[in-house]
């Protein structure tokens, strides 16, 4: 009998990681079906981003697909940053060796001086969404000819 008492916790453990593996395998598969309306997506524990041409939509993940969506046009958009930690960083420096604990979001500026901030959890992964986007952002301002 003590040694079933001393494996109920381990039990307990076990059910608990099951539960956590299924909920997290059911917010894969409700990004999934989202992600494929968009031509680049991304997936992370804090924000879904999706762009299809330069609508950009952001949101939380959940199991039923994501919440809080917003949606915003590169059109809208003044200035994009790199942001870590509340500090500006350039996007074109290597990125891989980010510390654990820091924040890291894209951050989106509009003319009304309103600011939508993207967290990610990889800076790498922000670093290349931060110079994709700057590039079709750029693309966009240039007059046509």
């Amino acid at each position: 009998m003590t040694r079933g008492l001393l494996w109920l916790p381990l039990l307990a453990v076990f059910c608990w990681l099951a539960w956590a593996g299924w909920n997290e395998f059911q917010k894969l598969e409700a990004y999934r079906s989202w992600a494929s309306q968009f031509d680049h997506a991304k997936y992370d524990i804090y924000a879904v981003l999706g762009q299809k041409g330069s609508e950009l939509t952001w949101g939380k993940p959940s199991r039923r697909g994501p919440l809080d969506l917003q949606t915003f046009s590169l059109h809208q958009v003044e200035a994009i940053q790199l942001r870590i930690d509340n500090q500006v960083v350039d996007p074109t420096v290597d990125l891989d060796a980010v510390p654990a604990g820091k924040t890291i979001a894209l951050e989106f500026q509009f003319a009304d001086a309103e600011t939508i901030a993207v967290p990610f959890t990889d800076g790498s992964l922000a670093a290349q969404w931060a110079n994709h986007l700057q590039s079709d952002w750029q693309t966009l301002r240039q007059p046509q000819a």
